[in-house]
């Protein structure tokens, strides 16, 4: 056991390392990982911000690194059919998408206090601007904090948004259009979100990340996903010839239990086709398998960097208060020099992302 991921990194009997710290690291420790010539399963949402996904891209690229996210959605056999189902134009076009992921909590202000003598503060932070030991915000609570992550946007919406992106065939690009409003309850009217993550403004201590919230993304293809609150954890595709639901539990709908033997067999090899030509496994077995035959795993990140996108660019829709133009070949805001500034984040030092 280490407290210093980089004692890891420097050992050669080590081939490979999983990543599940708070999101705020993950960026850093995959680029020295990668760097370091290991492979690499990532814990979702893979990065705190767009520019991230662009710095990993170019380092799996340059480094030929085996790199899985750990949306293990994708090796599930009902979301594959849903996606298959979208993707095949059964359902009719335009499509929409609507991601349901719940509502995000509410919290604090919480008391600060000297951290355990087991925690290294100003390690834990990182690139995070650094403020008093609040327990909130570590172990799983640190998803309601914006410093550290994206709330449900980025937790659940890592899941449903990466399913119904991929659905409506658009893995590879991202929206032209994204709008949302959202709750944050500590979070006061004339916020300037670039200001509070360069360290100027400060918040009450408390969790800050949308408890409510509605977005809707729009692709040049005219697909549109929608990502709301809640209820009903789970993904629909509907088009003009019909509607499907699919979730961790079931996928249900007309154009499902309307499929005949020949079309559930079309199904079946429509699945193996997402899957990349491999017959269907537990997300981490994809992983080693795709390691040993130095193959590009399911849930690879060029791809999920594209979804996770849209995600990010929801809570700064949010934040902002309005509408944003983006432009998918140049993964820029459109006319928009706030909304562009936050595509990255000052980084404290020594804890900046070096490539």
């Amino acid at each position: 056991m280490f407290t210093d991921y980089r004692r890891v990194l420097d050992r050669k009997d080590i081939h490979v390392v999983t990543i599940g710290t708070p999101d705020h690291w993950h960026t850093k420790i995959a680029v020295e990982a990668m760097l370091a010539g290991k492979d690499v399963y990532c814990e979702k949402p893979l990065t705190l911000t767009i520019d991230e996904g662009k710095i990993l891209r170019r380092v799996v690229a340059e480094t030929k690194r085996v790199f899985q996210v750990g949306t293990q959605q994708r090796s599930d056999r009902r979301f594959l059919q849903a996606v298959a189902i979208a993707r095949s134009g059964r359902l009719g076009k335009p499509l929409t998408a609507t991601c349901s992921i719940g509502a995000g909590p509410k919290g604090g202000p919480f008391p600060t206090s000297d951290p355990p003598g087991t925690l290294d503060w100003d390690f834990w932070f990182g690139q995070a601007p650094l403020v008093p030991y609040t327990k909130e915000r570590c172990h799983g609570t640190f998803r309601w904090w914006l410093e550290y992550s994206g709330g449900k946007l980025t937790d659940w919406g890592a899941h449903h948004v990466d399913i119904a992106q991929w659905g409506l065939g658009c893995e590879h690009t991202g929206p032209v259009e994204v709008e949302g409003k959202g709750d944050f309850p500590t979070i006061p009217d004339n916020f300037d979100p670039v200001a509070f993550f360069a360290g100027k403004v400060k918040l009450p201590n408390a969790y800050n990340t949308a408890t409510t919230f509605h977005c809707t993304l729009k692709f040049a293809n005219g697909g549109t996903i929608i990502v709301r609150h809640g209820p009903d954890n789970g993904v629909w595709f509907e088009g003009p010839n019909g509607t499907i639901f699919v979730n961790r539990g079931r996928i249900s709908g007309k154009p499902i239990e309307d499929l005949t033997k020949n079309e559930q067999q079309w199904l079946e090899e429509e699945v193996i086709k997402l899957y990349k030509g491999r017959q269907l496994r537990r997300h981490m077995a994809n992983f080693f398998e795709c390691v040993r035959e130095r193959a590009e795993p399911i849930s690879d990140v060029a791809t999920h960097h594209r979804e996770l996108s849209s995600c990010h660019m929801c809570n700064i829709a949010m934040l902002l208060k309005r509408k944003l133009r983006w432009d998918p070949e140049k993964e820029v805001f459109i006319g928009d020099e706030q909304a562009n500034a936050l595509l990255s984040r000052p980084q404290r030092k020594p804890y900046t992302i070096e490539v």
